[in-house]
């Protein structure tokens, strides 16, 4: 099983090559760097010329706010300059963030999506062949490319094609993902073991099967959430670090279907409730130890590879994993990351 982790979206520019080398150094198959706060390929820059091993995965980089070919360039650069190690994981975001904060037309995502998919990859082959591949939908199209705009190189016969992930909850974009992506990267809502099991396997499938694909082309990245550290103190604060993000993840509607999965929907009204109020300060009350025991698993470092390994091995191909908030506890992650590496 392949292990990644992420980064606090609000690291400081100047931290991410400290922090890229630190996952480097620690075994990571590589870092995922999200649009929160910052633009994700920027992040995506520093952290792949600050190493030379890890991959460096947009996790997610919202797609609808951004051209398609945009898009596709800014990968194809990094991919290029990082020798292959720039994976290209693109998100829907919810209707709400589309318009009001980025000001941009909102249509059935999926659907998009899947069309969005289709052009990158048309402007993918197009740079590497230096020939037009055109592409036609009713969301997007990609019918010109004068040979000045093209970055076509014919002396680098070693161009790396990026491979396209998506970010998915709901059972459609699953399916999506299982027909034109090399992957789908799970939310952390949306990566317990039935989850998986019942919901996103089905879809990949189901969309690999209509697209004529195999299905184990299709990468599963699981956002997995487990409350960890090596001491009491670490699992004190890593429990008020996942009170904090899954009050406020939990807020958002689309994401509540695994409070009714576990029992909890009657958390639903009173989070929707402060949100209306802009109330965001006391979300995290409403998300007590026994509402954290149900939704997250607990374990030392230790424990924790036979914990992954018995929850979501065989379900989950990649699964992502926090770096230490101190940097003194990274010997006892890496350990964690080889014998997660060893049980499978």
């Amino acid at each position: 099983m392949k292990v990644f982790t992420g980064a606090d979206p609000r690291m400081g520019l100047g931290d991410v090559a400290a922090y890229a080398r630190r996952v480097e150094a620690a075994g990571y198959d590589g870092m995922h760097v999200s649009e929160t706060v910052h633009d994700p390929f920027l992040l995506a820059l520093i952290a792949l010329q600050s190493t030379s091993r890890i991959v460096v995965r947009t996790s997610v980089a919202l797609a609808f706010v951004r051209s398609p070919l945009l898009t596709a360039y800014t990968a194809w650069d990094l991919a290029r300059m990082s020798g292959g190690r720039f994976h290209l994981g693109l998100g829907s975001q919810i209707r709400q963030n589309i318009e009001q904060r980025y000001a941009m037309p909102w249509a059935e995502p999926a659907a998009r999506m899947a069309e969005y998919v289709h052009v990158v990859r048309a402007a993918f082959e197009t740079f590497r062949t230096g020939q037009l591949t055109p592409f036609e939908g009713e969301h997007y199209g990609f019918t010109r490319m004068q040979p000045y705009f093209n970055p076509h190189d014919s002396t680098d016969a070693q161009a790396s094609t990026p491979p396209i992930y998506l970010g998915g909850v709901g059972r459609r974009m699953c399916t999506v993902a299982g027909e034109v992506a090399d992957g789908l990267i799970t939310h952390p809502t949306g990566s317990s073991p039935s989850f998986l099991e019942q919901d996103v396997r089905p879809a990949l499938a189901a969309g690999a099967a209509a697209a004529g694909r195999d299905p184990a082309d299709c990468e599963l990245v699981a956002g997995f959430q487990v409350i960890t550290g090596e001491t009491e103190a670490d699992l004190d604060a890593e429990r008020e670090r996942h009170r904090r993000q899954f009050a406020f993840l939990y807020s958002t509607p689309e994401y509540r279907r695994e409070l009714e999965r576990c029992g909890l929907g009657d958390l639903r009204e009173p989070l929707a409730r402060m949100v209306r109020a802009n109330d965001w300060d006391r979300l995290p009350d409403l998300v007590t130890d026994e509402v954290l025991d149900v939704m997250l698993p607990s374990a030392r470092y230790g424990e924790l590879p036979e914990l992954i390994h018995d929850r979501i091995g065989g379900l989950a191909d990649a699964v992502t994993l926090p770096l230490p908030a101190d940097p003194t506890r990274d010997r006892a992650m890496a350990d964690v990351v080889r014998k997660l590496r060893d049980l499978d």
